[in-house]
């Protein structure tokens, strides 16, 4: 007689997909060996950085251009390559340390990922940030070789922390004996060298390379090559594709968001049992998708955000005017504990909302008693709910009933 784990391993054994291939080949990380429409940016990047091959410091490189451009895949693919080719010819001149800034948002967590490309270890809090610091110039020092860092949406770390580290980085030649550091930075906000100072804008953007968005023709070759390696033969026909496609380029030509639209309804199709993948499974893909991006917004707001939030949710998402909405927000508030802000703050609070596309700020004339604003939630109450149960100030109110 089989045991439970045995029929367990037997199932999961012939388990086969009858949609996907191989479904890694559509998510973001995915650097594949051919980057479609991408090919000028390559040789730019290329050219930046041939002096690595002669132990020559490279200029710095800023890299901008909208989300889903192919910023990130192009120099992850040009550091690869480079790589391999001077693998290949004993050529052991350089290395490089790729920092995501979203996930290493701190000047500490980032110094403590470049120590660790040059193999030390750093302890995950106990130093000083310039003691980590001393301790990579020491290590470019001791292997005497140029280091690539490669600082990925770079615009997170600086609303942060400042732009200190930064200067430093771009600095850091000035006091090296041996070895040198180039930085690549990268970000979606094509105005974020405004924001920096005058040294850090003139020696981070040593060299500029633009990524413009794709538009639908290229977005569809891109899924076109994506796809054959993504999913079974016959499983996506061409008008899915080009449906995913046109999609993705109305919202700014971000290639990200179609692979995300295509693996979504891939994964809609599987779950249905589907032999096939429909435009009737990219529209659910992008209601999932869109149903998902609006939960991460709600969690990441700001305390009162959320408390706002969920005033308009408990009245089942629509509030008559704005002063309405402040009062049921103090008294939400100080059932809380809280101290409620302002009717100003409120009133941005509002505006923001409404930027973020969660609400919709109605302006309505009321003849003699003047102008005020119908507050209607767009998106479904109960997902606002949901989302808010899990913040621990908030949750008991909600599961109590007594709002």
């Amino acid at each position: 007689m089989n045991s439970s784990r045995d029929i367990v391993f037997e199932i999961l054994s012939k388990a086969t997909s009858r949609i996907f291939k191989n479904r890694d080949v559509l998510r973001p990380d995915y650097i594949p060996d051919f980057l479609p429409h991408r090919e000028e940016q390559i040789r730019k990047l290329t050219e930046i950085l041939a002096p690595l091959l002669h132990g020559e410091r490279p200029s710095n490189v800023f890299i901008y251009g909208l989300t889903g451009t192919g910023k990130t895949a192009v120099v992850k693919f040009v550091l690869k390559k480079i790589k391999e080719y001077s693998d290949s010819k004993g050529i052991k001149t350089f290395t490089y340390a790729y920092i995501n800034c979203r996930h290493e948002d701190t000047t500490y967590r980032v110094l403590a990922k470049i120590a660790e490309s040059l193999g030390l270890k750093v302890p995950f809090t106990g130093l000083s940030t310039a003691e980590v610091y001393a301790r990579v110039k020491r290590a470019v020092e001791t292997l005497n070789k140029i280091l690539v860092v490669v600082l990925d949406e770079i615009d997170f770390l600086v609303k942060k922390v400042g732009d200190d580290l930064l200067y430093r980085l771009t600095r850091v030649n000035d006091e090296l004996s041996k070895g040198k550091v180039t930085v690549i930075g990268i970000t979606n906000d094509v105005r974020f060298m405004d924001r920096l100072d005058a040294r850090v804008k003139s020696s981070l953007g040593e060299v500029e390379i633009l990524f413009p968005p794709y538009d639908a023709i290229q977005l569809t070759d891109i899924l076109k090559e994506r796809a054959v390696k993504a999913f079974q033969p016959g499983v996506v026909n061409e008008a899915v594709i080009q449906y995913c496609a046109s999609i993705a380029a109305k919202e700014h030509g971000d290639a990200r968001r179609a692979l995300d639209l295509l693996r979504v309804a891939g994964e809609i199709a599987e779950r249905e049992g589907s032999n096939k993948v429909t435009i009737e499974h990219v529209k659910k893909a992008r209601e999932e998708i869109e149903r998902d991006m609006v939960m991460e917004v709600i969690r990441t707001l700001p305390y009162h955000g959320k408390l706002v939030l969920l005033t308009v949710a408990l009245r089942g998402g629509k509030i008559g005017t704005t002063g309405e909405l402040y009062l049921r927000y103090r008294e939400l508030a100080r059932k809380l504990g809280s101290e409620p802000v302002t009717q100003r703050r409120v009133s941005d609070i509002i505006n923001e909302l409404e930027m973020l596309g969660i609400i919709n700020a109605k302006l309505i004339n009321r003849g003699r008693y003047g102008k005020t604003r119908e507050i209607l939630l767009m998106v479904d109450p109960q997902v606002v709910i949901k989302v808010l149960t899990s913040e621990p100030r908030i949750k008991w109110i909600i599961k109590s009933g007594r709002y």
